[in-house]
């Protein structure tokens, strides 16, 4: 028992074609329909429908803004557990690593654009978050030659402060708790700051590596 469902070990109960070409069809299939992929998918489907309840009555009716923020939660529930379950079952793919950030960055830009439009949140707190998401996104290809840049304990933190201070916003709150919520996305932005710069040095010192590998390799490319 190695605790790896069939579908993602891509079990079918077939026997393969020869050549083993039907075999490597059935794998592919059953590694891109695993549970990890669907949650994901299902995060992106999420994202219209969270716009539209959010804009729904001019977007300040506080019961459309109640089910946006259940679309909302659900989407970052999700993003909790598709990861897990990937790595935990095996059931990371080629597309869980292209959509799964593609889902978390839609569903938070959605958000911040929204609630920057409706008035809610300044734009200029939209512009820090996305402007330091893309920035990693490209220094991470930039880097990607010489390794990967890990989530860090900071990151994770950023994350979760992030999905909260933005649910506390697509929620009508009045009074104690709209305060609350304004410290809560300081919070977020001094994290999402700290967090950008830390992974700026970590691609740097990587890359200056990586080509400090190349120039001592023989032949290697500068």
């Amino acid at each position: 028992m190695t605790g790896v469902p069939a579908s993602a070990a891509g079990g079918t109960g077939r026997r393969p074609a020869p050549g083993g070409k039907l075999g490597a069809a059935a794998v592919n299939q059953a590694s891109l329909w695993n549970i990890a992929n669907i949650l994901t998918m299902v995060r992106l489907l999420l994202v219209p429908g969270f716009v539209v309840l959010l804009l729904a009555e001019g977007g300040y009716d506080p019961a459309w803004r109640a089910l946006a923020w259940a679309a909302f939660a659900i989407a970052m529930i999700t993003d909790l557990f598709d990861g897990h379950l990937a790595r935990t079952y095996n059931l990371v793919t080629d597309f869980g690593k292209i959509a799964d950030p593609i889902a978390d960055k839609a569903i938070m830009g959605a958000a911040l654009i929204c609630l920057s439009s409706l008035g809610d949140l300044p734009w200029w707190v939209t512009g820090v978050i996305l402007g330091r998401e893309l920035g990693i996104t490209l220094m991470r290809f930039w880097v990607i030659k010489y390794g990967v840049i890990s989530a860090s304990r900071g990151g994770k933190m950023k994350t979760l402060a992030q999905g909260t201070a933005v649910g506390m916003y697509v929620l009508a709150l009045t009074g104690p708790l709209a305060t609350l919520r304004f410290w809560v996305m300081a919070v977020a932005v001094v994290l999402t700051v700290l967090t950008g710069l830390d992974y700026v040095r970590e691609a740097v010192r990587l890359r200056r590596a990586g080509l400090a590998a190349e120039r001592a390799v023989p032949g290697g490319q500068g």
